[in-house]
């Protein structure tokens, strides 16, 4: 997706994919070598957030990740938590039976975190507590064991336990997120970067280094592989990547457009956009045998294609009745179906995992903003005010999204919880970031 308005839109639409020339010429010569860790700004908080408490973890030895501050700024990001500054603790208790409820009752602490850790020859144990302040009972007690390299994920593990007993909803701590980094200077000859983090934007680290642009990210539903849209080659072409390995496919090399690359939820097929026949349509391939198969046939622009989770149909955005909407098309054929008609522009759309809504790029008056729209009552709500936003991804538990956006002329990541009642903002000191792609669990 990229910002469209005006006189502007209607010629870009008419000559290619909504995005893909448009970002391209945005974000050409604009790239950065180095992108700082984005880091986390809440702006905006829910009336009345659970009060925990997260002690600093008792442990064996002095080097290490403080666990406790990583599942703390965990919870806190959600938005459902309210934690306890450390600073305010009467005591340290490494499990239940070292808890002194009337005290954490009077600092208005509802539920604890307690636990300890062991370090030896590189190898992490963990073993930690929820606790129930007011039932005065230990909720559950689990361990973790890991090399100490990857601690943080660990702490993301805790953090992923408690957030889903406590909220009945399954963490997303512990996933990771692609995004595309550039300079701030647009006269900037420096390479496009497409990078993976932590959920919360620790370990980043390069995946493809280009001095064209890259676009549209997206995850295999096993988080091992990438996929994304390259114009190292003079023009744009479809590769996956091996995260693990870093070796690279090229999928597609048609004349005209190669866009869009959207996995299958068993992982065998992916959907994409080609003009390889004059037009930009739906196409699904075999990434087994390579074979492809059309989906869309029309006139119209049909581009964005995302899978529902049964695998049997994809929702796409097609300007096929006159501006963007969105549509539904079977895999199995018959006319595709508009699903969107509320404003004058939808596009964009990213299923929630349970398949019953979407997120999408929504302009009713003016700006663009994101919206969540339910399938089965046609209903949209409105989750941002941005005037310029796009590209929404949902995180894999369906509770929160990633967008892009500009605030004060920088291009930056934000997200908000599906409610619309959190939000907090991920900028980058001396970066333009967009194109975020959250994975899967």
């Amino acid at each position: 997706m990229a910002f469209y308005t005006g006189d502007f839109f209607q010629k870009v639409i008419r000559s290619t994919v909504y995005g893909a020339l448009l970002l391209w010429l945005y974000i050409t010569g604009s790239m950065q070598a180095h992108a700082n860790r984005l880091t986390i700004e809440v702006t905006r908080g829910i009336d009345n957030p659970m009060r925990i408490a997260i002690v600093p973890f008792r442990r064996d030895h002095k080097q290490g990740l403080d666990l406790a501050s990583v599942i703390a700024e965990d919870l806190s990001r959600s938005g459902r938590f309210e934690t306890l500054d450390r600073d305010l603790m009467l005591s340290a208790p490494a499990s239940s039976d070292e808890v002194y409820y009337r005290d954490w009752r009077a600092l208005g602490v509802e539920f604890l975190v307690v636990g300890q850790s062991t370090l030896v020859d590189g190898k992490r144990d963990i073993k930690f507590e929820l606790v129930d302040i007011t039932n005065k009972i230990s909720v559950f007690t689990r361990g973790f064991a890991a090399d100490d390299r990857y601690s943080r994920k660990l702490a993301h593990k805790i953090s992923d336990a408690v957030y889903q007993n406590l909220t009945g909803i399954p963490g997303a701590f512990a996933t990771r997120i692609l995004y595309v980094s550039g300079a701030k200077d647009l006269n900037s000859p420096r390479p496009n970067r497409l990078y993976v983090a932590d959920s919360d934007g620790a370990n980043f680290k390069v995946v493809l280094e280009s001095k064209q642009p890259i676009l549209s990210p997206a995850w295999s539903p096993d988080g091992k592989h990438i996929a994304y849209v390259s114009f190292e080659k003079d023009r744009p072409a479809i590769f996956r990547q091996n995260l693990h390995t870093q070796q690279r496919e090229q999928l597609t090399n048609f004349k005209g457009l190669n866009s869009s690359p959207s996995w299958s939820p068993d992982g065998n097929r992916m959907a994409m956009v080609l003009s390889k026949d004059g037009n930009p349509e739906i196409y699904v391939m075999d990434l087994r045998t390579k074979a492809l198969t059309r989906i869309t046939n029309h006139y119209g622009i049909d581009t964005e294609p995302d899978w529902m989770p049964d695998g049997k149909s994809l929702v796409f955005t097609s300007d096929r009745g006159g501006s963007p909407q969105i549509y539904t098309a079977s895999l199995a054929g018959g006319k595709p179906k508009r699903l969107t008609f509320e404003g004058v522009y939808n596009a964009g759309a990213d299923v929630s995992p349970d398949g019953s809504s979407m997120v999408m790029v929504h302009r009713a008056n003016a700006g663009y903003q994101i919206a969540w729209f339910e399938f089965s009552s046609g209903r949209i709500i409105g989750l941002t005010q941005s005037s310029l936003d796009e590209s929404p991804s949902l995180a894999p538990n369906g509770a929160m999204l990633l967008y892009a956006t500009k605030i004060e002329g920088n291009a930056e990541l934000a997200a908000v919880a599906i409610d619309g009642g959190f939000r907090y903002r991920l900028p980058s000191a001396n970066s333009d970031v967009r194109e975020p792609a959250w994975s899967p669990f």
